[in-house]
């Protein structure tokens, strides 16, 4: 009888649950989507109910894969999107149908006066957190007492996304330091909640989990929970992590000077330390790390596979429509599509950010576009031009990580964004270095949450083997002869990203005054 894993990468767009054995091979996978509500501008909300039909659905899929043996299913372990706020009450019940999530906005009003008594540059050196303050844990909390204080006064703890979905399993509320970075009332390198944070925001130190190591059984799965998914009662639940470190460890990073690239509804490049990289002008943000003792540094841009949907679904509905009824893959439709367009689509440039934009693009408030548009463009450019705008926008991420500390010629792409051949080399064209994919893309959070489980069952001693699963399947070099074309194209988009920046306060206006 063999050993295995089930582990749940709750993501923005949906959950990627996978089984995995102790040598790294995954028996079955599985994806299950849920929605994104956007009730008003900077609102952004799921239903934690969604979360966990979501888990309870794909669990049962992987289960009735002739490949997976329940009986042999030893652990789950979950990695979950950042900087979530879930009010529980003192019996643990969730306050709330709907949630803000990481990339929610609102809380501006509560960050500012946050900031008249905490200076903010003090804050972000003890937290490293360089995401826009309002999309924080401690302001969403504070947003909740000031706008819903009958919620609010029943609250008791705040918990994340897979800290939720731990609670459904066990009964028992915690988290880990990986997600407790993401709080905003986190010192970094005390390892511990900041007193004077939390008396600053005017919430009691309770009002947050307590934290365990990434790695740490929390419980066994409840027994009734247990019966109801079809696993054995005795299945550990180990605290798991959030994304972006679980993302980190089953990418590869998580020695020192270890770098990757992630592809999804948001995108970042990641570098693991032994102390954070902290800037105070282009705030990489700092997630404490699943791998004990090592911190992940990051530069990011909010909105890439959501605005690459976006223009597909809005612009482009009759391609996706034409490859379905002919049973093509609809990406692979539309980077067909994107091929036929030159490098540097003809001079048209997209900002990609529709949906805010880090400290550094400009905040919740900026906005994206496109840019140089003129009378030959056809559709192909539109796609190209979004797809190069991505690429771009973390370039510019990238070159401020190369600011501060070394990174080598070769970057590993993981996510949904690494599977198409064309895209990966436009990254390797646009950040001018050799990009490597490897087996693990889209699974490489879920194999994070994994390798916690096994380390924590005593399976690994350590997480080096996921070094040895990382095997090339694919090497994208610099094109010379697009050198030029993206040379002038980064130019100009840094120009374009500035006045969308200079844009967004005109812009915040305009909206105001059309709803």
């Amino acid at each position: 009888m063999g050993d295995t894993v089930a582990a749940f990468d709750l993501g923005t767009g949906g959950v990627k649950a996978a089984i995995f054995r102790p040598d790294g091979v995954c028996l079955a996978e599985e994806v299950v989507s849920y929605r994104t509500f956007y009730p008003s501008s900077s609102y952004h909300e799921q239903r934690p109910e969604d979360w966990w039909d979501a888990v309870c659905a794909s669990l049962r899929t992987l289960l009735g894969n002739p490949a997976v043996l329940a009986d042999e299913i030893r652990a789950v372990a979950i990695s979950g999107h950042s900087l979530g706020c879930l009010p529980l009450d003192e019996d643990g019940v969730l306050l709330q149908e709907s949630v803000p999530i990481w990339s929610d906005g609102r809380a501006v009003a509560e960050s500012e006066d946050f900031f008249t008594r905490v200076d903010p540059d003090g804050w972000y050196r003890k937290t490293g957190n360089g995401f826009p303050a309002p999309l924080y844990t401690v302001f969403k909390a504070m947003w909740l007492r000031r706008n819903a204080p009958d919620i609010f006064v029943r609250t008791r703890t705040i918990i994340g996304t897979k800290d939720y979905i731990n609670l459904r399993l066990t009964g028992r509320i915690a988290t880990d330091p990986s997600y407790a970075s993401g709080t905003g009332v986190y010192d970094l390198r005390a390892g511990s909640y900041a007193p004077d944070l939390i008396e600053a925001a005017g919430l009691s130190a309770g009002l947050f989990a307590p934290i365990v190591a990434s790695t740490d059984i929390i419980g066994e799965i409840l027994p009734e929970i247990a019966d109801s998914l079809g696993l054995p009662r005795r299945v550990k639940v180990v605290a798991g992590g959030v994304d972006n470190s679980c993302m980190a460890l089953g990418g590869r990073t998580f020695l020192e000077g270890d770098a990757y690239a992630s592809m999804g509804s948001s995108s970042w490049i990641t570098v693991s330390a032994s102390q954070p990289l902290l800037d105070d002008r282009v705030r990489p943000f700092v997630f404490a790390h699943v791998a004990p003792g090592k911190f992940i540094s990051a530069t990011s841009i909010f909105s890439s596979g959501t605005s690459v949907n976006w223009v597909a679904d809005t612009l482009l509905p009759d391609v996706k429509q034409a490859a379905r009824a002919s049973g093509l893959d609809v990406h692979d439709a539309l980077f067909q599509l994107a091929g036929e367009a030159p490098a540097g689509a003809r001079g048209l440039m997209f900002v990609p950010t529709l949906g805010g934009g880090t400290s550094f693009e400009g905040g919740p408030a900026v906005r994206g576009g496109f840019v140089g548009l003129d009378l030959q463009h056809g559709r192909a450019d539109i796609f190209r031009a979004t797809l190069e705008g991505v690429a771009l926008g973390l370039r510019v991420a990238l070159d401020e990580l190369r600011r501060m500390t070394p990174i080598g010629p070769e970057m590993i792409i993981v996510g949904g964004g690494a599977r198409s051949p064309f895209w990966r080399q436009v990254f390797a064209d646009v950040f001018d270095c050799t990009i490597v994919k490897t087996g693990i893309d889209q699974q490489a959070a879920a194999l994070g949450a994994a390798a916690l489980a096994f380390v924590g069952m005593g399976l690994w001693q350590d997480f080096l083997p996921i070094r040895v699963l990382h095997v090339a399947e694919g090497r994208n070099e610099p094109a010379p002869e697009a050198r030029a074309v993206y040379r002038a194209a980064l130019a100009a988009y840094r120009i374009a990203a500035e006045q969308q920046r200079e844009l967004s306060g005109a812009l915040v206006t305009l909206r105001e005054a059309a709803t």
